[in-house]
């Protein structure tokens, strides 16, 4: 598997005020916006384009656009984050929703809603989901749409956990990751460690449903 890890100055700044305990919810999701498009510009270093004239006040240009934008898959809740960053590099992008919750007691991943193309095997697919833990949410997320005919899937975590990428590239799927580092270990609560915490709850604030 893939990995690129994305350790420009800027990136690791935006990182370390979301690992801050005390930057709030405001200030996290400030960060996460500045970080989410620096991960979303290099995921979408490869992509297809195509050249086309353009005219400058001065003379013709060669211009460059996407061949084909890809679709922003982000994982809810936390992934909602990462929607925003991602259309403002790539404003033309299609959006599909997978929900997956936590499970508290046993880690697991519980899936509540998909809202997916039905065929996506010409597509380009860009998963966003701020932290890539035990990989349970994203391996659900993968198989979904691999079943659609994805083949060129890249996700993209902003921390991510050495159990959670052997997981993924154990997992066969056709996936790469762009993430901004990898933290070396999971606590007793499947935490990320060092992390910064749940993301979900520092965008939006704690959850008041348990499944």
């Amino acid at each position: 598997m893939d990995i690129t890890i994305v350790d420009h100055p800027l990136a690791a700044a935006r990182l370390t005020i979301m690992r801050d305990r005390r930057s709030d919810n405001s200030v996290f999701r400030a960060a996460l916006r500045d970080l989410g498009a620096m991960l979303i510009y290099e995921a979408a270093r490869d992509l297809d384009v195509e050249r086309f004239d353009t005219e400058t006040p001065v003379a013709t240009a060669t211009g460059t656009r996407l061949r084909k934008p890809p679709i922003i898959v982000p994982v809810i809740r936390a992934g909602l984050g990462m929607v925003d960053p991602a259309l403002s590099m790539i404003p033309d992008a299609q959006v599909g929703f997978i929900g997956i919750a936590r499970d508290e007691e046993t880690h697991e991943p519980v899936p509540y809603l998909e809202a997916l193309p039905e065929d996506m095997s010409d597509e380009t697919v860009f998963i966003v989901d701020p932290m890539l833990a035990t990989g349970g949410s994203l391996l659900h997320s993968l198989k979904l749409l691999c079943d659609r005919g994805a083949k060129d899937i890249t996700a993209v975590c902003m921390v991510s956990a050495q159990p959670g990428v052997d997981a993924l590239a154990n997992s066969g799927y056709p996936v790469r990751l762009v993430t901004a580092t990898v933290d070396p270990e999971l606590n007793a609560d499947a935490y990320i460690v060092p992390g910064l915490g749940d993301a979900g709850d520092r965008l939006y604030g704690p959850r008041n449903i348990h499944l």
